[in-house]
């Protein structure tokens, strides 16, 4: 799925008033979870089960869609072009290039296209992040250090 469409007015409308609900259950969610679901036809409910990591994935999408973000969900294994990837990343093309070219992140041609596994982007992701955490860890105990009261 690919959605670049923000939700409607009342889509994020009822996503808001399903997140309490959605996050009270999701706290006791360890395992696979049983959903109900609820028809037009009141006559016709049923059920699905699903695995914890599915249940918490349709939490954060709610979650998204109750705060009026467009929501994508790509498959890890998938390889996507420059353009998704810098979008993914939230950077510009021309410095996921850099990343690319600096062997920073692992990518392949096509012809004359860069092909970039989504499992590599988001291993990148996650150690760029814990190297940030790092540094703002080191900054505040710094700050602390200094008496700068943050």
């Amino acid at each position: 799925m690919n959605t670049t469409t923000p939700p409607t007015i009342d889509a994020a409308e009822i996503a808001r008033s399903a997140v309490p609900l959605l996050a009270t259950v999701q706290k006791r969610v360890r395992a696979a979870r049983t959903v109900s679901l609820k028809p037009v036809d009141p006559a016709g409910k049923q059920t699905v089960t699903l695995p914890a990591e599915a249940f918490r994935l349709l939490v954060e999408i709610v979650n998204q869609m109750a705060s009026g973000n467009a929501v994508s969900i790509i498959p890890v294994h998938v390889e996507v072009t420059t353009q998704q990837a810098a979008d993914f990343l939230c950077v510009s093309r021309p410095y996921l290039i850099s990343l690319l070219e600096s062997g920073k992140v692992p990518f392949r041609k096509v012809g004359t296209h860069r092909r970039v596994r989504m499992a590599d982007l988001v291993a990148y992701k996650r150690r760029d992040e814990e190297a940030r955490r790092k540094v703002l860890d080191e900054l505040a105990a710094d700050a602390q250090d200094l008496g700068l009261g943050y």
